[in-house]
């Protein structure tokens, strides 16, 4: 069962000391590119450059048209409402209170100047430059910061007009409350989107390695179940050969019974131990009809296998090179399966094609190759975890062998396998177990 987690602090608007100190750190956090297409990444960027301009050049014509201020205070006070907003390109809260002290400023320089009908203490100009301040520190600080970032300038200017209001002149508050909300919760809209976003790309990525961890795991288990097997055959048969050599020799020593007896001992031991450590991979039910315990296939049964994809639709050819004899029940059964999963990819992802299939029997060295041509027909959707390849190359690693997957360049596909063959002394030698 999966503890129940606790929201996150980003779902808690309630202002309090945390969201106040949050408004006094003036670190760096550069506004995010788009991820996407690549020439847009920067587009953000020019935008609110676009901005800090415009919004500059129209402070400087409300200022000197409408209310009289010209010269040097003018121009400053433009400069400083653009250079606020380019600012908060990558410092969003200094950014904000810069924009904060020109509007002050603003206020301050026209107040004596304000005529009839004219807003105070926010120009009309002035509220639209603050807005994108607003919007730039949404996007980047938690909900309650920009709770805090939207009331704390409205409640500004309704103590302004309340205690400093010239005469004629009209209100900016309602008009700012309209603004500064509506860009806030733009902003913190814009934020919880892009933060979903950035969750469910790492959610993605982590249960896309969690699948591919749990394929390996299941590819694993398979392959120890199958070594098991052949394991478990060898120590049988150490054990019967050890019960039955004393009744093949005339007059045994004593010497050599007891010799064999322990052989047979200490097999009938390393099998039972064997199947206490590994039985958990098998079926919890040695019945079970479900996991039948039939021998495990080898190189001999790879025509078998060939005539069932043909009885798929596939046109298979098979070629082998070499010598061909027995090898280690663990190397036949490793090069069985290879096989069988490249055919059977075949048939899932290159339907029609013509398959070949070469085999090659070196002195050290196993080659194992399957290639396909270019599929006569779309192959459907597959429903599988589509990690084969990943099955076969731990096959192959668990044998010290290499294996290389890859498009061909006419079409079509490859799997190519190399796998180290015991040295003639050890084939010898289990042969000489078997006999």
């Amino acid at each position: 069962m999966t503890r129940q987690q606790a929201p996150p602090p980003e779902a808690d608007f309630s202002p309090g000391a945390g969201a106040l100190l949050e408004l006094f750190t003036l670190r760096r956090d550069p506004l995010p590119r788009l991820s996407r297409p690549r020439w847009l990444a920067r587009l953000p960027h020019a935008v609110v450059l676009y901005a800090a301009v415009l919004f500059a050049f129209l402070t400087n014509t409300q200022l000197s048209d409408h209310y009289g201020v010209t010269g040097g205070p003018s121009v400053a006070l433009s400069l400083l409402t653009g250079v606020s907003i380019a600012v908060g390109l990558s410092r969003p809260v200094a950014g904000w209170w810069l924009g904060l002290l020109a509007a002050g400023l603003v206020a301050w320089a026209v107040h004596g100047h304000v005529g009839q009908g004219q807003s105070w203490p926010w120009l009309p100009a002035g509220f639209l430059a603050f807005a994108p301040l607003i919007l730039l520190t949404a996007l980047r600080v938690p909900p309650r910061v920009t709770v805090a970032v939207v009331a704390f300038p409205v409640a500004l200017g309704l103590v302004a007009e309340l205690a400093f209001k010239p005469e004629h002149s009209t209100t900016s508050f309602f008009a700012a409350s309209l603004v500064f909300g509506f860009v806030g919760l733009l902003g913190y809209a814009l934020r919880a989107v892009r933060l979903a976003r950035g969750q469910l790309v790492a959610q993605e990525t982590l249960t896309e390695e969690e699948r591919a961890r749990r394929t390996l795991l299941e590819e694993r288990s398979r392959i120890a179940r199958e070594l098991h097997d052949v394991v478990a055959h060898h120590m049988s048969v150490i054990s019967i050969q050890a019960q039955v050599a004393p009744h093949l020799v005339e007059n045994p020593s004593e010497e050599l019974k007891e010799n064999l007896a322990g052989i047979r001992e200490n097999a009938l031991e390393a099998l039972t131990e064997l199947r206490r450590v590994l039985g958990v991979l098998r079926s919890e039910q040695s019945g079970d009809p479900a996991a039948p315990q039939h021998p495990q296939p080898t190189l001999a049964a790879l025509d078998g296998l060939v005539d069932n994809v043909r009885g798929a639709g596939l046109e298979v050819t098979t070629a082998v090179a070499g010598i061909r004899r027995p090898l280690a029940p663990g190397l036949e059964l490793t090069a069985y399966r290879i096989v069988q999963e490249a055919l059977s990819n075949c048939l899932r992802h290159a339907p029609g094609s013509r398959v070949e299939v070469g085999i090659a029997y070196g002195p050290r060295e196993l080659h194992l190759c399957v290639a396909n041509s270019a599929p006569a027909r779309a192959a459907p959707p597959s429903v599988g975890a589509g990690h084969g390849l990943l099955g076969m190359r731990e096959r192959a690693g668990m044998l010290g062998g290499e294996l290389v997957a890859g498009p061909r360049p006419g079409g079509g596909y490859e799997v190519s396998a190399v796998l180290p063959v015991d040295p003639p002394g050890g084939s010898s030698s289990e042969k000489k177990k078997d006999a």
